[in-house]
């Protein structure tokens, strides 16, 4: 009798307190405090309801547009693919898709994947040519084959057999920078010993210009709780033929969980690979690390393990930039980057542009 009474009781609170609705917008000082000598914003708790989507700063028309159709119910997965898409057939925009930077031999590659929380699928294409929208490509390899990731020709031929058509990816302004590049005489080859930790080596090589890296991703929460994401890109611009970034590559440039939630990268594609940046940042949160806080934590790892001189500049720091970007089940987001930086998200409270925790300074 006194047993069922308290199951009673308990069973009771559990319904009353659910029945408290959550406050869009509030904020609540976390206690933890950023590590020694790193910098960035304050950290905010956000309770949300309804959408919310964080993207790359390329972002702010595709998430707009992820937001739309995942009020009007749309699935995340497919409300992230319908916001990059956007930025894919944007010719002004030459980190991704139409207008992308080609390879070192004048050709668009591009690199894609989606990710979907309730299915725990993903689809992939990487070095595929011809095809604006490679986000579309890798939906249907995931929900049409038994795969994840197809590659170059066999992914050109899989998306026309299912309807895309082909087309010159390449613009006029970007053969025109492409063309500068090639009278420039730089390339991605390393000589014997280039690779050495020791920076005294007669080949080692000095650290490379600036280049454009690019990319976009998003990943989105529906008001349900469910989590879908999308990273694509046209990649390292004047790559070696056939490069395929971390974009395409699941854990690296996107990793997804529904349990806990979902992060993506931009920036050097090597270093999220190696690192398994985007799996990593996602375990943080598993383990109950706000967004923010599980990003700056990759870019520390990546930081770590930084060795070859060529790699560094003269302070002894990735001389590179890379930026993650989270956002958890409860609507809490957060993004990290080598140096200052800043990305993107859209919820209750509108498209904003937010500054990103950062480990170096300029």
């Amino acid at each position: 009798m006194g047993t069922r009474s308290r199951a009673t009781t308990r069973r009771q609170f559990l319904s009353a307190t659910a029945a408290i609705p959550v406050v869009a917008g509030v904020s609540l000082r976390a206690s933890a405090e950023p590590g020694a000598g790193v910098r960035g914003p304050e950290l905010l708790i956000r309770k949300t309801v309804g959408p919310v989507a964080v993207s790359s700063g390329n972002g702010k028309q595709a998430l707009q547009i992820a937001v739309e159709q995942m009020t009007a119910g749309k699935s995340p997965v497919d409300s992230a693919v319908a916001g990059v898409n956007v930025v894919e057939a944007d010719p002004e925009d030459m980190s991704v898709g139409y207008g992308g930077l080609p390879n070192a031999d004048g050709v668009v590659e591009l690199d894609s994947c989606v990710m979907d929380g309730p299915t725990h699928l993903a689809g992939a294409v990487g070095a595929l040519r011809n095809i604006m929208h490679p986000s579309r490509v890798a939906l249907v390899v995931m929900r049409r084959t038994d795969h994840v990731l197809l590659v170059g020709e066999g992914a050109l031929r899989f998306a026309k057999q299912h309807g895309f058509k082909e087309q010159n990816l390449l613009t006029d302004r970007a053969r025109e920078r492409w063309l500068a590049w090639k009278e420039a005489h730089h390339d991605d080859y390393i000589p014997p010993g280039g690779n050495s930790l020791d920076p005294g080596d007669a080949n080692q090589p000095r650290r490379r210009e600036e280049r454009e890296w690019g990319t976009i991703h998003l990943s989105a929460l529906n008001a349900a709780g469910d989590l879908g994401a999308c990273t694509t890109t046209s990649g390292l611009s004047w790559k070696i033929p056939g490069r395929v970034g971390d974009s395409p590559l699941i854990g690296c440039g996107l990793y997804t969980d529904n349990d806990v939630g979902s992060a993506g990268s931009t920036g050097r594609g090597e270093a999220a690979i190696l690192s398994n940046g985007a799996h990593l940042t996602v375990e943080a949160m598993r383990r109950g690390l706000h967004p923010k806080d599980a990003c700056l934590e990759t870019i520390k790892r990546v930081a770590h393990y930084t060795r070859i001189p060529r790699l560094l500049n003269n302070r002894g720091e990735p001389a590179f930039g890379l930026n993650f970007y989270a956002v958890n089940k409860k609507g809490e987001f957060g993004a990290a980057s080598m140096r200052p930086s800043r990305f993107r998200v859209c919820d209750s409270e509108g498209e904003r542009r937010v500054d990103t925790a950062y480990l170096y300074g300029r």
